[in-house]
């Protein structure tokens, strides 16, 4: 019996080897196949030796590959990383590099549930580079930020004049495969590009060369030894009256961690400015001219810090009331939370009639939060730790079974592996808890009475440095 189970396996592999190479042979006449695959208790990854460069790194940062040091492999041949973390080559030709590794045990080999295909295909970039992304600002020299218009952004690259072709490409356009022609100007070549606000990367295409933008400071390297360059679209421009005397002014808040020489701002006629990228939230922050701190004078909306002084306040968003019920008797009710770096002296509740609120903008995400009631800190009543908030949940952990027991967790890279912040609840035969994930890999397990276990109906997982294995999903991936 081992042994039909044994020649059925070899023939499903086989088989989806061929698979893989019709789909690289229909591939070419539409764009060069990049597949990662998870099948019959393997990972596949299938790459076409025509695929662009900047394709490639794509690819490798979707599905957090580095380690594997495919760009290398496809310059020199050498299969030292590979080797060494596990992976087999199994095609390896003029065509197609397809690689495998054994994800999970071997039981239920030939369970047609252990099957996930990941793939993905031309155009599934998204206009922001990722939605984890809380601040940024655009250095330039030589030349003035990109003009906007109604959020139509001019990317200019100077000089070049006696170039042939030239293409701006970027997260934008996925990036080779929509290539945006660039039209020549007096001084250089221009090309507009509606986008939304956050984090874009891109590039030059330059007579079939890539190049960076030579006039911005603000390049990210991918890991494999390649540069971007990297465009925050800006959703909001700190402004400052006045002050016409002072020598330099700059911008500190809690989205660069105060840092004092960082945001340089710009003199304008009648005062200072400085445009930036911020994410939904709550953002403290105060002006610095010439090394004297001090509150926006222009805006009335500010929450005390620690050095019995005030900070000014930008809320980004829809709030959300926090709010408790009872306790009329109380002096004094703080709010902190993992969203000010729990802060016990900035967030003081009102008292209403019924008890006390308090309404905090937030963006979407994964929170937790204490009150502190005259001194004293409050705890989940089901956890006796924090008090979890999740602000736009898009997907549910669920976890079948275990009717017997007291406590169920989820802990993992949502919440730093706290094995007790996010209690799930029982809803039917099985536990729940709706969280907000980010774009790309996550890693996670249950906590059943405090043994933490893989979750039973995700085959995918992944080794972990105490050797006990993690489970694995990933979002914003085509099942």
């Amino acid at each position: 019996m081992r042994r039909c189970n044994t020649i059925l396996y070899q023939w499903l592999v086989v088989c989806f080897m061929a698979l893989l190479l019709m789909a690289a042979k229909s591939a070419q006449a539409q764009y060069p196949i990049k597949n990662y695959t998870v099948k019959n208790g393997k990972m596949f990854i299938a790459l076409g030796k025509d695929l662009p460069a900047a394709s490639l790194d794509s690819f490798i940062k979707k599905y957090e590959l580095f380690d594997l040091n495919l760009a290398q492999y496809f310059k020199t041949g050498s299969a030292d990383s590979l080797q060494k973390l596990g992976w087999k080559i199994d095609i390896d030709n003029k065509e197609i590099l397809v690689i495998s590794k054994p994800l999970f045990s071997v039981d239920n080999i030939n369970n047609p549930a252990d099957k996930i295909v990941l793939t993905q295909k031309a155009g599934s970039e998204v206009p922001a580079v990722a939605n984890q992304v809380h601040f940024g600002y655009n250095r330039f020299k030589n030349k003035l930020p990109f003009a906007v218009t109604d959020s139509v952004v001019s990317f200019f690259l100077r000089g070049f004049t006696n170039a042939n072709v030239v293409q701006l490409a970027g997260t934008f356009t996925n990036w080779q495969f929509g290539a945006l022609p660039m039209a020549k100007t007096d001084s250089g070549w221009i090309a507009k590009v509606k986008l939304s606000a956050g984090k874009h990367l891109y590039k030059f295409i330059v007579d079939g060369n890539w190049r960076t933008d030579r006039d911005n400071s603000n390049q990210e390297n991918d890991g494999m030894g390649n540069d971007n360059s990297v465009y925050y679209k800006t959703n909001y421009i700190f402004k400052l009256e006045g002050y016409s005397n002072a020598k330099k002014v700059y911008l500190a808040g809690s989205f660069n961690n105060w840092q004092t020489d960082d945001l340089q701002m710009r003199r304008y006629p009648g005062g200072w400015a400085i445009p930036v990228y911020l994410s939904e939230g709550t953002h403290t922050y105060r002006f610095i001219a010439d090394d004297n701190w001090f509150i926006d004078p222009a805006n009335p909306d500010k929450l005390p810090n620690e050095f019995n002084d005030y900070n000014s306040v930008l809320r980004i968003g829809t709030p959300y009331v926090f709010s408790l019920d009872g306790f009329t008797d109380a002096k004094k009710v703080v709010l902190l939370g993992s969203f000010n770096n729990w802060k016990d002296d900035e967030l003081q509740m009102t008292k209403t009639a019924a008890g006390w609120q308090l309404p905090y903008t937030l963006g979407p995400g994964n929170y937790e939060y204490r009150l502190k009631i005259d001194g004293q800190q409050t705890a989940d009543a089901a956890t006796n730790g924090n008090i979890a908030l999740v602000i736009s949940p898009n997907f549910t952990f669920k976890l079948k079974g275990y009717a017997n027991a007291k406590t169920v967790c989820v802990a993992g890279d949502i919440n730093n592996w706290n094995p007790t912040s996010f209690a799930m609840k029982r809803e039917g035969d099985e536990w729940i808890f709706k969280a907000h994930l980010n774009k790309g890999k996550h890693t996670y397990k249950f906590v059943v009475d405090g043994k933490w276990i893989l979750d039973p109906a995700n085959k995918l997982w992944e080794q972990n440095e105490l050797q006990t294995r993690n489970s694995v999903l990933w979002m914003d991936v085509e099942l």
